[in-house]
């Protein structure tokens, strides 16, 4: 009977290939597709999250800060989120946001001329984006989810500036996984009543008159239009790693 032991692997009958493993590894005849096979992709998810736990592991207290790559440096909501990344700085707070120009670049540079940690933690998009100039400590990634993660586990608190579909995309993750128990309770504080006053109000007429959601759910979020007191809202419960999270925990 033919048989052939692969690693954990048996092959028997016409599932025998014809050449082993390590003939195969040590082949230079090949088209080069294997890079873009999912086992390979496998392996790009694993070192992205290596890489992004290894980089933060001792970054201590952060908090994320998100909103529109499309906002103007005239644009007032620029300078509220400068304010608020030196509050944050002068907090004792790492800023962490996607890296990006508009929003994520102001309050970097805020954090980074206030003497603080300015984190950017970036995304590769089908149009070029660099990590903006006043980021200290900056990861690339590949992969959104990778990303996502690395915002979860090491932000002690979200704000959240006016945004389009990415941030929103943030929020009501972060309010999702926050409602839904998979993470412990942290603060998200909405940034610009009168961009997100709209959008509360059409929760409380629509999903919470019509069951989808509970009202306690709504008290999951603040809003400000101060960037004082974004920071305090912000940084008034101590850091989750004081909060119950432990560093060997799942």
């Amino acid at each position: 009977m033919t048989k052939r032991t692969q690693g954990p692997v048996v092959r028997r009958f016409d599932q025998v290939q014809p050449t082993t493993t390590d003939e195969r590894l040590l082949s230079s005849r090949d088209d080069g597709s294997w890079v873009h096979a999912d086992p390979w992709r496998v392996l790009r998810i694993q070192s992205e999250f290596v890489e992004g736990f290894g980089t933060l592991a001792e970054l201590g207290p952060g908090i994320g800060v998100f909103g529109s790559a499309r906002t103007k440096r005239s644009d007032p909501m620029y300078a509220a989120a400068a304010e608020i990344g030196a509050g944050l700085a002068r907090a004792g707070y790492a800023t962490i946001t996607g890296g990006g120009p508009g929003i994520m670049e102001a309050a970097n540079k805020g954090a980074f001329e206030a003497g603080g940690i300015s984190v950017g933690l970036g995304i590769e998009l089908p149009f070029e984006q660099s990590l903006n100039k006043y980021v200290s400590l900056g990861i690339n990634f590949r992969y959104f989810f990778a990303r996502k993660v690395m915002f979860l586990k090491y932000s002690s608190g979200f704000v959240v500036m006016p945004g389009g579909f990415g941030t929103f995309d943030e929020v009501f993750e972060a309010l999702t996984l926050v409602q839904t128990r998979k993470v412990k309770s942290f603060p998200i504080v909405l940034f610009g009543s009168q961009y997100w006053a709209p959008l509360l109000e059409w929760l409380t007429a629509h999903a919470l008159a019509d069951g989808y959601i509970n009202a306690v759910d709504l008290d999951l979020v603040q809003i400000t239009d101060d960037p004082d007191e974004a920071v305090r809202l912000v940084t008034s419960a101590a850091p989750r790693s004081q909060r119950g999270t432990t560093t060997n925990g799942t």
